[in-house]
């Protein structure tokens, strides 16, 4: 069992279950505790060795069903192409061909144990838990096969057709009925071992899959998303939240481990004639970061406003201290709407609330001066997300002065091409010459570096 095992292990990873190579000695070890013969005891004692979550323990469930079912070869009720073939009286006037061939005995004999093991066996020996694509699945299916001596049975079922069709041949019906049945069985063999080859897909490859089409959806355009990516968007947008927030929120306490700080200690034992009976070490403090945001809501940048509502959503659930506004013509606060309701609830509400509408960044800009501004200090950083564009009104560039001055930084992220930046009736360029970093943001990809490189600087103060 130790290569089912292993390869168990290498499927737990494959399904988001983080398993040491502490933790897979323990299992081997509760294994030779339980034994095998009790599947269900076999199965819980490997959940406690190694599933660490609920989320885990559920995860767990389903690789466990898949991975040690059987089901290929098993009986067929359907009495369709995959059902068995059955040896007859006739065969053993055929019994040095069929010797010759053990793959078209095994079918013959209708031992399904049998078969499954010798296509388990065939499929360790050509590598099939390497599969990484879904469409390698015919390649190790026929592999896997060629491994069992495929190319054998076809080879017999031609010698036993030619056979059939010589007229002097008395057993020319026996032959034809026997091509007959061994060709419904090779059939049978290439449905089983399709099934048996997409187990290990799920298994082993469907995360490679669903990783592919995350870095896919990351890098695509906002505004060319469709919607049958938003849950999945979802999904990627909160994990990466959840991690800068793991990565950045904390704080670092003094400890007496670590790098000598030679400055602190002599100014501190100045009355010691600095001899240094106080060390004091080097550490660092991580702040929670103050951040306001934004969001342009408008016609113009609809169809990239929802997902970068999704990221505020996402980034409102992990970092406590964030104000967030959205406008169109209006600017209003949506903090509460985020906070209060689910992803599904919130993103139409502020749309049905103050977007689509024509944008006037100059009218946003003074609502937020007028009600908002006092909030803040050197301490904020400000991100506004939009393309800059407001259909000629006055851009009010005198607050975003102000704006700039009262915060401790401001980061316009603008979904156009910087190409486009001043073009019509871009106010980019006014407005840039009072941002800290001025930046493309089209993709989700864009948005997590952005918010990485703001809360590493205030890992760094």
């Amino acid at each position: 069992m130790q290569r089912p095992l292993e390869n168990f292990f290498r499927a737990l990873r494959a399904a988001d279950i983080r398993v040491s190579p502490a933790e897979s000695i323990d299992a081997h070890r509760t294994v030779d505790l339980v034994g095998y013969d009790d599947r269900q005891l076999f199965k819980d004692a490997l959940c406690v060795a190694l599933a660490k979550t609920p989320d885990e323990v559920a995860s767990f469930d389903d690789c466990f069903e898949m991975f040690f079912a059987r089901e290929e070869f098993a009986a067929d009720d359907d009495g369709g192409d995959r059902q068995r073939p059955q040896g007859a009286e006739g065969d053993e006037a055929f019994g040095e061909e069929l010797g010759n061939v053990p793959l078209a005995e095994m079918l013959l004999d209708g031992d399904g144990s049998e078969m499954a093991a010798a296509l388990e066996q065939s499929a360790n020996r050509v590598g099939a838990t390497e599969i990484q694509y879904f469409s390698q699945r015919g390649y190790f299916a026929r592999r896997i096969l060629d491994d069992m001596g495929l190319r054998d049975l076809e080879k017999l079922i031609a010698q036993l057709r030619r056979g059939a069709g010589d007229d002097g041949a008395d057993d020319g019906g026996d032959a034809a009925d026997l091509a007959q049945r061994l060709e419904q069985g090779r059939r049978y063999l290439l449905d089983e071992s399709r099934q048996y080859v997409e187990r290990q897909y799920e298994l082993y490859a469907r995360a490679n899959g669903e990783a592919l089409r995350e870095e896919f959806l990351m890098e695509t355009r906002m505004s060319s998303l469709e919607q049958r990516d938003f849950v999945r968007m979802h999904k990627i947008v909160r994990r990466m939240a959840k991690r800068l927030a793991t990565r950045y929120s904390r704080r670092r306490k003094h400890t007496k481990r670590g790098q000598l700080d030679i400055r602190r200690t002599l100014r501190r034992n100045m009355p010691h004639d600095g001899i240094p009976f106080e060390v004091l070490w080097k550490h660092i403090k991580i702040e929670r970061p103050k951040i306001v945001v934004i969001c342009d809501v408008s016609r113009s940048v609809a169809a990239a406003a929802r997902f970068l509502l999704l990221f505020l959503y996402s980034l409102n659930e992990v970092i406590a201290q964030l104000q967030a506004y959205a406008f169109s013509d209006r600017l209003v606060d949506v903090g509460d709407i985020l906070e209060h309701n689910d992803v599904e609830t919130a993103i139409p509400e502020i749309m049905a609330k103050i977007g689509f509408r024509s944008t006037d960044y100059g009218q946003a800009l003074d609502d937020y001066e007028e009600n908002f501004m006092d909030d803040l200090d050197r301490h904020t950083t400000v991100i506004i997300l939009g393309d800059g564009r407001s259909n000629f009104t006055d851009p009010r560039i005198d607050i975003m002065r102000r704006l700039h001055d009262r915060s401790r930084a401001v980061i316009w992220l603008n979904p156009e091409p910087e190409t486009f930046w001043g073009t019509g009736d871009s106010e980019m360029p006014r407005y840039r010459q009072f941002c800290h970093v001025a930046k493309t943001c089209s993709t989700v990809m864009h948005l997590e570096r952005v918010i990485d490189d703001i809360l590493k600087s205030y890992a760094r103060a």
